[in-house]
């Protein structure tokens, strides 16, 4: 077959849907694809995958994963692209910014500035000066931690970390929900004994239909190239989790909140603002910047907004373009596999109705895995799935 690019695409973490999202729509394109994973993957493989790697951990073996990605871009013609799907390949390649940038592309330039964005912390210093509302935290090791919380804070609160795959992988859980300064105390301890970096955070109250995502894409003279929105229907764990069933629907005034942060870091490449509205005042707090891509790679690339592609092109110094999307477009998404559980969960507390539930469903969505082009990592994660579920049953 030939390659429309001469660059591959080196796309770390294909072990989830995000990554097999990133592969197929590089793929798609023209773009040879390359899957780095320290293990084998219960997606398969997608026919999109070229090359398949065995690396070393990216966390374990951080050294010899370093060495292991150069030692195959010297074997190029061309300096290939490197794609994030996870939160700490991001930590990984910014850890590594130098030595990974001699050999590989990638749109952003700054050092250490997608590590400050990601961290709930460090993000204050550019929010703050712009107004933009985010909830009050207060990390794990601070002093007076506990009186400051029932002070500042209030109960009910959360406990979140600082890096979610970890503790999701920990706990199977992407929050602690606190009631009390005793569970507080319960939590915190634990996840000090269990070596996970955590905060507390401000609950703003609301249905999921008020949490809301910003994707965009800002190209090298931090012009918007393309944006979407979307608000979430559900989500696993429930109130308190990743989507598992949203839709694209134009919400105006995120545009406004969003640009000018990026734009003030002079932000390149594509990024997903999570945002909440507040149902008491109204007021759209920003939670946390993803500055990888995200649950939503098929649905982006659904809207015509090919947010690999974008990230592909601009790296190789060609020019960027994408839609912006200012209507709605009553195209849906959903991750079959935990809305199932989403939905026990939402009927039992009686959070939703099953009538609900059912006005909401359209027959026609993206789906977060199966692909008619490409079958195999759908039946494979499938087939995995149901043994899971036998398994735990």
């Amino acid at each position: 077959m030939r390659y429309k690019y001469r660059n591959k695409a080196v796309v770390l973490g294909t072990n989830y849907y995000v990554g097999l999202g990133v592969v197929r729509n590089l793929g798609r394109n023209g773009v040879k694809v390359v899957s780095v994973d320290y293990a084998e993957s219960n997606y398969g493989i997608s026919k999109y995958v070229k090359e398949r790697l065995i690396a070393p951990h990216y966390k374990e073996q951080e050294e010899e994963l370093v060495q292991f990605l150069i030692d195959y871009a010297k074997k190029q013609t061309r300096k290939p692209v490197l794609f994030p799907t996870a939160d700490l390949y991001v930590e990984f390649m910014e850890n590594n910014f130098d030595a990974l940038k001699e050999y590989y592309l990638w749109p952003n330039e700054q050092k250490g500035l997608l590590a400050s964005l990601m961290d709930k912390q460090s993000l204050l210093q550019y929010t703050e000066p712009l107004g933009i509302k985010t909830p009050e935290i207060i990390p794990m090791d601070e002093e007076n931690l506990y009186s400051k919380v029932t002070e500042e804070l209030g109960y009910p609160c959360i406990v979140k970390p600082k890096d979610s795959m970890p503790f999701v992988n920990k706990y199977r859980s992407k929050v602690f929900f606190v009631n009390s300064e005793e569970e507080l105390i319960e939590k915190i301890e634990m996840c000090k004994r269990d070596g996970q970096e955590v905060f507390v955070q401000k609950i703003v109250k609301g249905p999921e239909t008020n949490c809301y995502s910003f994707d965009v894409y800002m190209d090298k003279d931090q012009n918007v190239v393309s944006y979407m929105t979307t608000n979430k229907i559900r989500q696993w764990p429930v109130n308190f989790g990743a989507s598992t069933y949203a839709r694209q629907h134009y919400i105006p005034e995120l545009y406004d909140i969003c640009v000018p942060l990026f734009k003030n870091v002079k932000y390149r490449g594509f990024a997903e603002v999570e945002l909440k509205r507040d149902e008491n005042t109204g007021t759209i707090y920003l939670i946390e910047v993803n500055v990888r891509f995200v649950n939503f790679v098929e649905l982006q690339c659904a809207m015509g907004m090919n947010t690999p592609m974008m990230y592909f092109l601009d790296s190789i110094g060609e020019p960027v373009e994408g839609p912006i999307i200012d209507e709605d477009k009553d195209i849906y998404w959903k991750y079959k596999y935990e809305d199932i559980s989403a939905i026990k969960k939402y009927l039992n507390t009686k959070q939703m109705t099953l009538w609900q539930i059912i006005k909401d469903y359209r027959f026609k969505k993206v789906s977060s895995t199966w692909a008619w082009d490409d079958p195999k990592p759908g039946w494979t994660f499938f087939k995995w799935a149901i043994g899971h579920k036998l398994k735990r049953s």
